[in-house]
């Protein structure tokens, strides 16, 4: 799937995984499914804010962030994290899996 594709979707639909209904998977029980992917995408220096607070009760935050980091999202709002906020948490981290404060 290329940038310009997930630029329609939200963080939930982006992962290209197919639905099974007898195996939920983390995207089904995301705050953003059905969202405006605009709101996730936003132009840039636009802000981010209303998309980070779409994330910030979401009981798969963690599972989305996870999944940017690991698949290089460059682009979008994922757990809660902007592009620059991943970057960066990306070059602090040393190895170990990165955990969402339970107080964000």
């Amino acid at each position: 799937m290329t940038d310009i594709v997930r630029v329609f979707r939200t963080p939930a639909e982006t992962t290209g995984l197919h639905w099974d209904i007898h195996k939920p998977t983390w995207q089904r029980a995301a705050n953003c499914l059905g969202v405006d992917p605009d709101l996730f995408f936003p132009e840039r220096g636009g802000s981010t804010r209303e998309a980070k607070e779409v994330c910030r009760g979401c009981v798969v935050r963690e599972q989305c962030l996870q999944f940017a980091l690991e698949n290089g999202e460059k682009f979008g709002i994922w757990g809660g994290m902007s592009e620059r906020e991943r970057r960066r948490l990306r070059r602090r981290r040393n190895g170990a899996p990165y955990r969402v404060s339970q107080a964000s």
